[in-house]
Order: C-alpha cells, then sequence, then structure tokens
C-alpha cells in the first residue's frame, strides 16, 4: 500500500458534569487530534492523540499538529509494509515528538490490520483476551466525594478505582484515602494518583499516615530522580506514570527497580507499536501494568484496547478510556464503552472503528 493523502482533523471533547480535577491541574474541554491517512487503493486508517492539556506532560494539541505537519509531507508516497519501517521514516523526518507519531502509528496498524484481515492486536502480538477490565478514575475532591464516587464505580463492576490526590493539605488527602477505604474495602484494588504534587518528605509522611489502606502509589513526585529516592523506604509499592516518557526510560525502570507497576500511556511511548516493546519489559520481569492513553475518543480507546488484549492477564491491572467524561463517540455505530467494569476489545480488521467524518473539523491535508 502507498500513502496518497493524509488528513489531519480536530474533535473538542468538553467534560461532561463537573471538571476533571488533578492535583495541579484543572480540565473543562480537551482538543483531540485525529489522523486520517488514505492509500493509493482507497483504504482510510485512522490514529489519535489528545494530550491532557498543555500541562499534563511536555505535549499539547498545537504541538502535535506542527509536528504532524513537519512529518506527513515527507509520508507521502510512502509504501506501508511494517509499522517499523514508517518509525524509522518518521524519525528521519522529525526528532522526537512520540505522541504526534503515534497517531501515524496507530493509522498505520489499521491499514496493515484492514489488509490483512486481521486487528490490530493480531499485528501487536496476537490477544489473550477478547474482553479486558477497565477501571474508574476519582477526581480531586472531599473526602466524601471521593468516597462516593468509588463506591459507586465498585457498585458499577469496575474492578479497580484510581483515586486523584494531591495539590492541597496533606490532611486532606490522608482523611480521602481512610474514607474511600471504608466505601471500597476489599471489594476493589485501589490506586491513589498524585500526578507528580509531592516532594520525596511529603510522599514519606503521607506514606506514614496511610500505612493500614492497602493501595499502589502512582507517581507521588515529579522526577525520576525524586522518585528513586523513596526506593525501600516506602510502605506501599510505587508505580510510575508521567516519568514513562519512552521505551528507554522504562528499560531503566525496569532494570534498576525503580517501580513496583506502570501506568502506560500509549500515544506517550509513541504509539501501540513502542508500546508493545515497553509490554514485552514488563513481561520479563513480571511487573504489571495498565494500558491508557491521556484522554481522546474512541479511535484512541480502540488502540489501548487492542494493545491491552495481549498483555498476560495476570500483568494487566486496567485500561483507562475517557469515555466516562465525554459526551458521544467518534463512531458511534461501534462504541467503545465500559459495560460491568470492562471493555470489549473491538472486533474486525484493523482498529475496528472508524470515525465519523462529520463530527470532525477538517485542518489539513498533505498530499494530492
Amino acid at each position: 500500500m502507498k500513502i496518497e493523502r493524509i488528513h489531519v482533523h480536530q474533535a473538542l471533547l468538553p467534560v461532561v458534569g463537573e471538571p476533571y480535577r488533578m492535583s495541579h491541574t484543572t480540565v473543562h474541554e480537551l482538543d483531540s487530534t485525529l489522523v486520517e491517512v488514505v492509500t493509493a487503493d482507497g483504504r482510510h486508517g485512522w490514529g489519535e492523540t489528545c494530550p491532557l492539556g498543555p500541562v499534563y506532560q511536555p505535549h499539547h494539541a498545537l504541538g502535535a499538529r506542527a509536528a504532524l505537519e513537519q512529518i506527513a509531507p515527507g509520508l507521502v508516497g510512502t509504501e506501508i509494509d511494517s509499522p517499523r519501517r514508517l518509525a524509522q521514516r518518521m524519525d528521519e523526518l522529525l526528532a522526537g515528538h512520540g505522541y504526534a507519531k503515534a497517531a501515524l502509528d496507530a493509522a498505520v496498524l489499521d491499514l496493515l490490520g484492514q489488509e490483512l484481515g486481521v486487528p490490530v492486536s493480531t499485528l501487536l502480538g496476537g490477544a489473550l483476551v477478547d474482553r479486558v477490565p477497565s477501571y474508574y478514575s476519582v477526581i480531586v475532591g472531599t473526602p466524601e466525594d471521593s468516597a462516593r464516587s468509588a463506591a459507586a464505580a465498585v457498585a458499577a463492576g469496575y474492578p479497580r478505582v484510581q483515586v486523584k490526590i494531591g495539590g492541597r493539605d496533606l490532611e486532606q488527602d490522608v482523611e480521602t484515602v481512610h474514607r474511600v477505604w471504608e466505601a471500597v474495602g476489599y471489594r476493589a484494588r485501589l490506586a491513589v494518583d498524585a500526578n507528580r504534587a509531592m516532594t520525596a518528605a511529603h510522599a514519606l509522611q503521607f506514606d506514614r499516615l496511610t500505612a493500614d489502606v492497602p493501595f499502589v502509589l502512582e507517581q507521588p513526585c515529579n522526577t525520576l530522580g525524586e522518585m528513586a529516592l523513596l526506593r525501600g523506604r516506602l510502605t506501599h509499592p510505587v508505580a510510575l506514570d508521567e516519568n514513562t516518557e519512552d521505551v528507554d526510560t522504562v528499560l531503566r525502570a525496569v532494570t534498576e527497580g525503580l517501580a513496583d507497576a506502570f501506568s502506560f500511556k500509549v500515544t506517550r511511548l509513541g504509539g501501540p507499536t513502542r508500546a508493545a516493546q515497553a509490554r514485552d519489559l514488563c513481561a520479563l520481569r513480571s511487573v504489571p501494568h495498565t494500558v491508557d492513553d491521556a484522554w481522546g475518543g474512541s479511535v484512541v480507546a480502540a488502540a489501548c484496547l487492542h494493545l491491552a488484549a495481549t498483555v498476560e492477564p495476570h500483568l494487566l491491572e486496567g485500561v483507562w478510556i475517557a469515555q466516562d467524561y465525554i459526551e458521544g463517540h467518534h463512531d458511534p455505530q461501534r462504541p467503545v464503552v465500559v459495560q460491568d467494569g470492562h471493555l470489549a476489545v473491538p472486533q474486525g480488521p484493523g482498529l475496528g472503528v472508524t470515525p465519523d467524518p462529520a463530527s470532525l473539523t477538517p485542518l489539513a491535508t498533505y498530499g494530492g
């Protein structure tokens, strides 16, 4: 297959209900970028990247589009025979910017799956399951509100609940964790996510004051160096999230024992192809992890699900998608939805979802 055109689209995703609050930012609306890669034989492959605003990571919507503007013209006319060759070509055109390249990686996997008549999960090593566990993210709120939200999520079938904390007094975070534990208990696994809001000293204090509650402490500190200072000093296991900016960092963390678990974002790692490398590194050391993305609609959710289906089930902590916080679907005919706390892996060749162009705003076209 030869790439004939690349279309770039925009989808604005308002947060339904109350804003999505984390330790360092509050989100009211997200700006998602979708790429549509069209081949000379008339196939359409889709990918998506949706940074969680401009301060969650060094990623932002305008940056993704600028990167695509740099890369896309150089891909027009390229023969597609493997995602690895595509990655090589993209690196020749632009250094870094994995979160933008991730959308093109997903789109090419979609195209290859369509041509071969297999789902993307097959191209990533082969699905082990057709349904994966999800988890619910409780935003930063009062201890009472957080406990109610967590209990409701467990009642809805979620096997894991992530509780957001940080950006306020330590006392409130400690009370929130205890209230959630009282409401949920052993009915679900708990993760407590500070999104880099803590100093090492703060994290140590928080750990001591919540030692009686079983949970995974996710990304308490900002840098990998700070995280390294915590090793061997905490009661709770620690997961890395924002620090896993590429596969090399995952390799270092696994090799040096800097994390007990990971919260992987597929686009941050450069797309499903490179995220599969991180999956394999974790499998070698039996390190559990999630398969998520920062935000986005049906296309990025489908990409996450295809990868998650290839993870050894005992190592998969769950898949988070943004659907609980946004309205509608890119593909209304084949929506990606959580049911009883789980997600069905899209069926059919490729990603298994096709966005409705009428729901998108066209931004640019590269090629004929």
